[in-house]
């Protein structure tokens, strides 16, 4: 059914005159006339009598009147939750437990009238789909690789890596490591999934310094990771500074700083070029800050600034 035709009907009906409907809708009476009278050749009903007085509802007009208007304002609702500012704005963060949820609760207490709709997609090819196909207004992502021109990708944040072990672990007991000490031996990171992001990453830095990921046996989830680092004294993983879990006192895992140079996983805020969600602009004038460059590894990231339109 052809709304502009409904809304004609509308407001033919509530003026009582086409000629004054014309002039509600800045046409003119001869398109009112024609858009009514294929309304009517729709409908297969008449919905008007012509009167010397103007232009009266038949019995049908009358009835179908209440679902004319109800037409209309459902699809002002459909065209208002859709519009940019209409509806939350929606980040994917990978994780409620890693960096990109605390910066993104940062920004939250700093806009708290901004509301929000929090994704976890499942790696960095599907955030950045998403925001593609615009199913996602942005997304925190370690950027590998140029972008099109339809995105753009802001270093936002550089999170220093720490080593994770147990209390029996060779490295333990070191107030910091750098990064050379770790050649020859194997990193345990389950969860490193090839293809995604983050592996690719890691991969290059263990190209980069001379060990090796060991990604043995099934991902359980971080319990169970926490659970082999504390039972199992040659295992250590590498976590991010900001990632937030607890663990046992009786685990005395511990977490150990890298210096000289510090490694550091590169997030970036990833978002189309011609989004007019309106929180999207102070979602990225909140993180334009500059990034932190002194003595820090962070592979190819490090080529990456602002990339897109």
């Amino acid at each position: 059914m052809d709304l502009e035709a409904v809304r004609t009907f509308v407001a033919a009906a509530t003026a009582g005159k086409f000629q004054d409907a014309a002039d509600d809708l800045r046409i003119s009476q001869q398109a009112v006339s024609k858009r009514i009278a294929a309304l009517e050749r729709h409908l297969d009903t008449t919905l008007f009598t012509r009167t010397a007085r103007g232009a009266q509802l038949t019995l049908d007009g009358q009835t179908f009147l209440p679902h004319a208007q109800a037409l209309l304002e459902a699809a002002q609702r459909a065209l208002a939750s859709v519009r940019p500012g209409s509806r939350p704005l929606r980040v994917d963060v990978i994780a409620g437990f890693l960096a990109p949820a605390g910066l993104l609760r940062d920004f939250h207490r700093a806009h708290p009238d901004v509301d929000l709709d929090i994704a976890t997609l499942p790696d960095g090819a599907a955030a950045i789909a998403a925001v593609r196909e615009g199913k996602v207004d942005a997304a925190f992502r370690a950027l590998r690789g140029p972008l099109g021109t339809d995105l753009i990708a802001t270093r936002v944040f550089d999170e220093p890596l720490q080593l994770l072990t147990g209390p029996a672990h060779p490295l333990a007991g070191a107030d910091t490591l750098t990064l050379a000490e770790l050649e020859g031996r194997e990193i345990w990171m389950p969860g490193n999934l090839a293809g995604t992001e983050w592996s690719a990453y890691y991969d290059e830095l263990a190209a980069a310094f001379g060990f090796s990921i060991d990604t043995t046996g099934p991902n359980f989830g971080l319990d169970v990771m926490l659970d082999g680092l504390a039972e199992d004294p040659t295992r250590a993983t590498f976590v991010g500074e900001q990632t937030r879990f607890r663990w046992p006192e009786s685990y005395r895992l511990r977490r150990i700083d890298f210096r000289d140079p510090t490694p550091v996983y590169p997030h970036s805020l990833i978002r189309r070029a011609d989004n007019r969600h309106p929180a999207l602009a102070a979602l990225g004038d909140h993180f334009a800050v500059p990034v932190a460059t002194t003595s820090v590894w962070s592979g190819r990231g490090d080529q990456a600034g602002d990339q897109g339109a």
